[in-house]
């Protein structure tokens, strides 16, 4: 891991090195590779978390079925924040990709 982000270091310093239009398109390829990267890890993340949620409700409906309508509003409810995070990491990925500041 410590190489891949040595490497993409690396490759960074030479994007920003470079001049006028190249390093312009240089950072947009990198803009598309961040939003994708990020809202990829965003979406895995909240699967996980939705993952759990669900494993953990079923487990309490399990040991008292009573308690089954009050578990799932609260699912419901954990369900939606974690919907939301990725959510954000969209919108920060399409501020990134259209209206990216970096880009003068």
């Amino acid at each position: 891991m410590k190489k891949i982000v040595l490497l993409l270091l690396a490759i960074a310093g030479v994007a920003f090195a470079a001049e006028g239009s190249v390093a312009n398109e240089t950072l947009k390829a990198y803009s598309v590779l961040a939003a994708g990267v990020g809202l990829g890890l965003a979406a895995l993340g909240g699967a996980i978390g939705m993952g759990n949620t669900a494993a953990a409700t079923i487990a309490g409906t399990a040991r008292n079925p009573g308690l089954g309508g009050k578990l799932m509003t609260t699912m419901f409810i954990a369900l939606a924040m974690i919907e939301a995070q990725v959510i954000y990491a969209l919108v920060i990925a399409m501020i990134a990709l259209y209206a990216n500041p970096f880009l003068g």
